[in-house]
């Protein structure tokens, strides 16, 4: 799209795409500096970090080390995760932990005035920091908001979607966004800056069951692949074992810290499975916990979250409130019968390849968040590093920029004004259809046969979009997963395959452009460039 053929607004300075933590952090860390936060909705609304439960990842506990949390870290990532990363993160941990405190979060403590430490799956020691049990995500984002906005270096534009990088040169110079309720037939809007951080979220509205709100569709990923940016680690989709089924879309999700605290996995007929599939039973990796839950629920129905063994039923309500809530509202007591649970996409560990500093393969543009693929998360992200990994690289980003981007300063234009209404429903017969095929060919198990027939259909409704966002973008991130797993032929983390189902003795990671995605369209599936298309809007 032509740089001239949009209206204009040129915010000056820094530009952070995406309202969530990885978005906020990073502004606040770039203060006293000018930087514009562009989110499509409120700001208190569509961040999947608020909806985060367990905590951050942190070693502070007097028997705990950064060197023992790096090392959990690697293990959980099954042979990919970047060691320099790890330790890195690790090590920064509690000056991150510092900052949150000083912008206003008040983390929980024991009766002692020290932090609280729960413990999740994979981790060797308690390490979870929470806020008000499962409210940390909530908390944190309602603090990192009121802070925001008492900034004054910090200005929103709220009400716009960017849907496409604007390049000039061979580098980043803004987005094009549009209004966020009607189509991008209403637009363009073209917002430059001399630096971008795309901070927009994963994918996880890609799937049918799903953890992540509506705006977490893989948007970014497509927008960067498209101006040329490298794809790191697509195939690899981390499913939470322990989504409440039946209870809304997307899925509520029962914390991680249920089972750190004692709450067992049973199938249909009361019998728990976890002891007889791994040695760490409830807190086994993710990946192996969410294939047992769906084993179970093909063999014997379904699969539950049992509190009552540990005595968490009973206090559900202080402990837990937002699992509390979500059961009230599904007219379910966990006095009475365990939580209705399915595996649900939650996490995406691949993504934008980025630097130690956050920094993508295009100049002028850094990515941070979970749209990122850092080195941290591997083939399966350890619990609760997610949050970390926002705020560990939304200080580094802050860093680099201060450092090779000279501030300009000045005065900026008013953001433009913006109506709330309800979202276009154009392509949602077409949406739901691209959820479906993701569920069932690209879900928790995979093969050959499933992932060509994916990518055939997703041809399709390619055809179908005609380019319009942010549907033809979710059909791009789509591909991009559907066509990393197809190559990956092994099982490897959250990465599962029928057809190859040992781990490979010699780990790599998985590296895709969007020349090398098309390329690999007519070389693996022709068929899928021959026909018409058949999909229907």
């Amino acid at each position: 799209m032509s740089l001239s053929s949009a209206n204009i607004i040129d915010v000056g300075d820094v530009l952070v795409v995406g309202a969530g933590l990885a978005g906020l952090f990073t502004a606040l860390k770039l203060s006293p500096r000018p930087v514009t936060i562009l989110s499509g909705q409120k700001r208190t609304k569509g961040s999947a970090s608020k909806w985060a439960q367990g905590g951050i990842a942190a070693a502070m506990g007097a028997d705990d080390h950064a060197d023992y949390h790096a090392r959990d870290t690697i293990t959980a990532g099954a042979g990919l995760v970047d060691p320099e990363i790890a330790t890195m993160v690790a090590n920064d941990a509690a000056a991150r932990i510092a900052d949150l405190a000083e912008f206003g979060v008040s983390f929980d403590k024991d009766a002692q005035g020290q932090l609280r430490l729960g413990r999740e799956a994979a981790h060797s020691h308690n390490r979870i920091i929470g806020i008000r049990g499962d409210r940390a995500g909530r908390e944190i984002m309602a603090t990192l908001i009121a802070r925001a906005e008492a900034t004054p270096s910090l200005n929103f534009i709220e009400g716009f979607a960017a849907y496409e990088l604007a390049i000039e040169d061979g580098r980043v110079v803004g987005v094009f966004a549009r209004p966020a309720d009607k189509t991008s037939l209403a637009g363009p809007l073209l917002i430059r800056a001399r630096a971008v951080i795309l901070a927009m979220g994963g994918a996880g509205h890609l799937y049918e069951v799903t953890t992540n709100p509506n705006a977490a569709n893989g948007e970014a990923l497509a927008m960067a692949a498209r101006a040329g940016a490298h794809i790191a680690d697509a195939e690899f989709v981390q499913f939470h074992p322990t989504a409440l089924t039946g209870m809304g879309d997307p899925a509520p999700l029962a914390t991680e810290a249920l089972r750190g605290e004692g709450a067992i996995l049973v199938n249909a007929n009361g019998q728990r499975f976890m002891p007889d599939v791994h040695p760490d039973a409830e807190l086994a990796p993710r990946d192996i916990v969410a294939r047992a839950v769906f084993h179970q629920i093909t063999e014997t129905g379904q699969a539950g979250l049992d509190l009552r063994p540990c005595g968490l039923a009973d206090h559900l309500e202080s402990r837990f409130p937002t699992v509390y809530a979500s059961c009230q509202k599904a007219g379910i007591d966990p006095t009475k019968q365990p939580l209705p649970i399915a595996p649900a996409m939650h996490f995406h560990m691949g993504g934008i390849r980025t630097s130690t500093h956050g920094r993508t393969s295009l100049p002028g543009l850094w990515a941070c968040g979970e749209v990122a693929s850092t080195g941290l998360h591997g083939a399966n992200r350890l619990a609760s590093n997610s949050l970390l990994e926002a705020i560990v690289f939304g200080a580094n980003i802050a860093e680099d920029i201060n450092q090779i981007v000279p501030s300009i300063g000045g005065a900026r234009p008013a953001p433009p004004v913006t109506n709330f209404g309800q979202s276009d429903a154009l392509f949602a017969p077409a949406t739901a259809r691209l959820r479906h095929i993701m569920t069932q060919y690209v879900g928790v198990l995979r093969s050959r046969q499933g992932l060509v027939s994916a990518l055939h259909e997703l041809r399709q409704l390619e055809r179908a979009a005609q380019g319009t966002a942010p549907f033809a973008n979710m059909v791009l991130a789509a591909q991009f997963i559907t066509m990393a797993a197809l190559h990956r032929e092994e099982s490897r983390g959250g990465h599962y395959r029928l057809d190859f189902p040992q781990t490979s003795a010699t780990p790599s990671h998985s590296l895709l452009t969007y020349g090398q995605l098309q390329a690999d369209y007519q070389q693996l599936v022709p068929e899928a460039d021959s026909g018409p298309a058949s999909a229907q809007v």
